[in-house]
């Protein structure tokens, strides 16, 4: 059972209460991330997630972690492009201490200079393992190139220059300019009783401030052609195309259109390309939408003669699919993504996590039966025309690799508009 409560300090609560386990899972969610930085303070909300779990006035680092890892449970924590997260699971006997160290962390952090000089060095060699790691920077170049300079496009982690020129104080004060009440929900799913939890929450949570406004800056898709020669054993290809956000009614649509041609090793990208071609060992299909933007894309990593082959078939592939998808595709994509959403339910981590993003972005649950409802009425005409208003759009490009035999940007625009 999902219920809510709102603190007198403003802090949204959100439970959803599973008798049969025995664990809870349970965490602080912020709407802020990479978006709401300035240029000159990149990877800042990143920085500061590291730095959360570095000392309190009450706890060392070690502390921290050894005061959740004594009972059995598990810390972490993420920053993406629109969110921050904290969170924690445990036994259903240890909630009270999960809670006490989030409030904590979130409300008591010393920021260190001996700490925070250490973290710097961690990121910098998460940075360097991100830039050796090349089907991952691909990514950071398409987002890039899909948004240019703009928040959006920035990558989460920042730059080098910029995590060594980040001080304690920069990222207090973008702690205290941010981590307010109007960004937060505090979330819980599992054996927990949300009474007791709301008690819980307003014993610890005593010093929030009540600012948080942001207002970041509408998304702006630019697209366009990014190419960098590397001697890498493969060439790696992104392809994408602006489509919509997560609140758009065709949203579903855009989901099942990726989930046919790149969902898996019955989609179309993986048989034509991979199976009948043997051009790639792997070809996924993805829909990323966000609160006011959204993106189609193709991933592939391929041979540098092979990439030459390549994008004429995956262009071949999306214009077909503006006319020839099948019901029997429709099925298994709606069947597939419907038990997705189902399995998660199993999972206590999961159920905590979708009810503080539907929290963020709805302002209330949102129940499976509404969103199965909603991919219910998915048809064969709305995933065509979902296709159709794709290839409409202007493509995005980038290639890291051995790229001298890629396509030209120009003839792909003309091959996806034929």
């Amino acid at each position: 059972m999902i219920r809510t409560t709102t603190l007198a300090n403003g802090l949204r609560i959100a439970s959803d209460t599973i008798e049969h386990v025995e664990t809870v899972a349970l965490g602080v969610w912020l709407n802020i991330g990479t978006r709401h930085e300035k240029k000159s303070e990149n990877g800042i909300a990143h920085m500061l997630e590291h730095m959360a779990f570095k000392g309190t006035k009450n706890r060392t680092a070690l502390d921290i972690s050894k005061a959740i890892e004594d009972v059995g449970g598990y810390m972490n924590a993420y920053t993406s492009r629109e969110m921050t997260a904290y969170y924690v699971r445990v036994l259903r006997k240890d909630v009270e201490l999960a809670v006490d160290i989030l409030s904590d962390i979130l409300q008591n952090s010393v920021f260190d200079a001996a700490e925070f000089e250490r973290e710097q060095g961690v990121i910098l060699q998460e940075i360097g393992r991100s830039n050796d790691t090349p089907d991952d920077v691909v990514f950071d170049y398409f987002q890039e190139t899909c948004f240019g300079d703009h928040p959006m496009g920035w990558a989460t982690l920042g730059t080098e220059d910029i995590i060594k020129s980040l001080t304690p104080e920069a990222v207090k004060a973008y702690m205290d300019r941010h981590y307010g009440v109007k960004n937060m929900v505090f979330c819980a799913a599992g054996r927990v009783d949300h009474d007791e939890l709301s008690g819980l929450v307003e014993k610890y949570f005593t010093n929030l401030s009540d600012k948080g406004d942001q207002t970041p800056l509408p998304a702006q898709y630019v697209g366009g052609d990014f190419r960098e020669s590397k001697e890498l054993e493969q060439v790696h290809v992104v392809l994408g195309l602006p489509t919509v956000s997560m609140f758009d009614e065709t949203y579903y649509d855009y989901m099942i259109l990726a989930s046919i041609l790149g969902g898996g090793m019955a989609s179309r990208l993986f048989n034509e390309i991979r199976e009948k071609r043997g051009l790639v060992y792997t070809i996924s299909a993805d829909q990323y939408s966000y609160t006011d933007a959204g993106m189609f894309s193709v991933y592939a990593g391929t041979g540098p003669k092979e990439v030459a082959e390549l994008l004429p078939v995956v262009c071949s592939e999306l214009k077909k699919a503006t006319d020839t998808i099948t019901e029997e595709e429709l099925n298994r994509s709606k069947n597939q993504m419907q038990a997705g959403l189902l399995m998660g339910l199993e999972s206590t981590s999961h159920r905590c996590e979708r009810l503080a993003k539907h929290m963020h972005l709805f302002g209330r649950s949102i129940a499976m039966e509404e969103v199965l409802q909603k991919l219910s009425r998915v048809s064969v005409q709305s995933v065509q025309a979902a296709c159709q208003k794709v290839l409409s759009g202007k493509p995005t490009l980038t290639t890291l690799g051995l790229v001298d035999h890629v396509m030209p940007y120009d003839e792909l625009v003309k091959n996806l508009a034929a």
